[in-house]
């Protein structure tokens, strides 16, 4: 446990007992307490550098907030008297909303990356953005009157399988969606009457995967998602989310790997997302469209039972392939010690257990390839979920007290003092 904290605040400003900087140690106390889903005094103290005293203050205006809770004492504590544990409060939610070709995804999250209650809404064809902003509106009324006291909506992240402007969140383009300049974080902003923040899909999910998932403990992964709406990644350097000159890196989906393939959404061809899609792995099960969200199931279930088309079998080992020869020049490029696979992709490797992993080795070679370990995230789209989260948790745990602030009080503040 004191490792992962270790890592969580490495490269970041160590907590200070100076008054002037309340609004940073709170910060950084509910990023830890967040991030780790539980820890206790003893560990916020030995990980930010502040005395006890100055932490049990600042727990104690968090838990004050409604932001965290202080629970059992850490039983796993080897020496001295045990320390109280802090735990993420189950009162700050975020709404988290996840639209594609075939479903809109609604989900309240909360403190520590917990779902509370996602929904699935299924559509007969690719939404429109008025019609995902009436879906979520919908879901979000239900959700909002069945919420217990003391429960609050902080705001809303929005996962989106295209471009973002990383400035205004506007959908620059979601070609799949057929959708072109779509201001939908300020349409659904204006809905609903919350914050809304914007972000691709796939770097939603690897900012989950590098807070709550299988990349928590390291500092250099990919993340690489396949869903209806093709292929995305996001890339964690150094602890840290590359973002770009202007926002859009981690388009891994547009890799090339087949010179004369069809042509991609993006005006190219022979495009990893292109040539390995989930509408073939589909398409050679025979699901319904209705069905679609059981293909893991479906096609590991054919396999099992030697039930297996040829053409199935071969569309999963030349996908394999297609897959080993992006992540071959990923690796070369960036160099990770952990690639997470996630949405149809898994099937890839479950179908083919080590063939991913062989096509990627080259014999004798000696480099970045070398010690690469290839992970499967959970089973549907819940880190894309809890990424979204995560959006819009920002500005809470950026300033707990500021952001809960009362907008009368907000007001006053504003005006200067005769």
């Amino acid at each position: 446990m004191d490792e992962r904290i270790r890592r969580t605040v490495a490269g970041a400003n160590l907590g200070n007992n100076r008054d002037s900087t309340r609004q940073h140690n709170l910060s950084t106390v509910l990023g830890l307490v967040h991030s780790m889903g539980g820890v206790s005094r003893a560990q916020l103290t030995r990980a930010t550098g502040l005395n006890r005293s100055t932490i049990a203050a600042l727990v104690g205006e968090l838990v004050h907030l409604g932001l965290v809770l202080e629970s059992d004492l850490d039983q796993e504590q080897q020496h001295g008297r045990p320390s109280i544990m802090i735990e993420p409060g189950p009162g700050a939610l975020a709404l988290a909303v996840n639209p594609d070709i075939d479903v809109v995804s609604v989900a309240l999250v909360s403190l520590g990356g917990h779902i509370v209650n996602p929904v699935r809404f299924h559509t007969v064809r690719a939404p429109s953005v008025a019609e995902v902003v009436n879906i979520v509106s919908a879901i979000y009324t239900g959700m909002r009157t069945s919420l217990p006291a003391g429960h609050r909506v902080m705001g809303v992240g929005l996962a989106i399988p295209g471009l973002v402007d990383p400035v205004d969140g506007t959908v620059i383009e979601a070609p799949h969606l057929g959708w072109r300049d779509q201001p939908l974080g300020a349409l659904l902003s204006d809905a609903l009457k919350l914050p809304v923040t914007s972000a691709n899909d796939a770097v939603a999910g690897a900012r989950a995967q590098a807070t709550f998932g299988a990349g928590r403990d390291v500092s250099d992964l990919i993340y690489l998602y396949g869903g209806a709406s093709g292929i995305g990644g996001g890339v964690i350097s150094g602890g840290r989310l590359i973002r770009g000159a202007t926002g859009f890196a981690g388009q891994l989906g547009h890799t090339h790997v087949r010179t004369g393939g069809v042509e991609c959404t993006c005006g190219s061809f022979g495009c990893l997302e292109a040539a390995v899609t989930r509408e073939e792995l589909i398409a050679a099960v025979g699901l319904a469209p209705g069905e679609t969200e059981s293909l893991e199931e479906a096609v590991m279930e054919k396999l099992r039972d030697g039930s297996a088309s040829r053409e199935l079998q071969a569309i999963i080992d030349r996908q394999v392939q297609l897959l080993a020869i992006a992540l071959k020049s990923v690796v070369n490029l960036l160099n990770p010690s952990l690639i997470v696979l996630g949405g149809f992709l898994r099937i890839l490797v479950r179908a083919a257990p080590g063939a991913l992993a062989e096509a990627l080795d080259t014999p004798g070679a000696r480099g970045p390839r070398e010690s690469v370990a290839i992970e499967l995230a959970p089973l549907g789209e819940d880190p894309i979920l809890v990424g979204a989260a995560e959006l819009a948790f920002e500005p809470l745990i950026r300033d707990p007290a500021g952001f809960l602030r009362p907008p009368e009080h907000n007001a006053q503040a504003a005006v200067p003092s005769a």
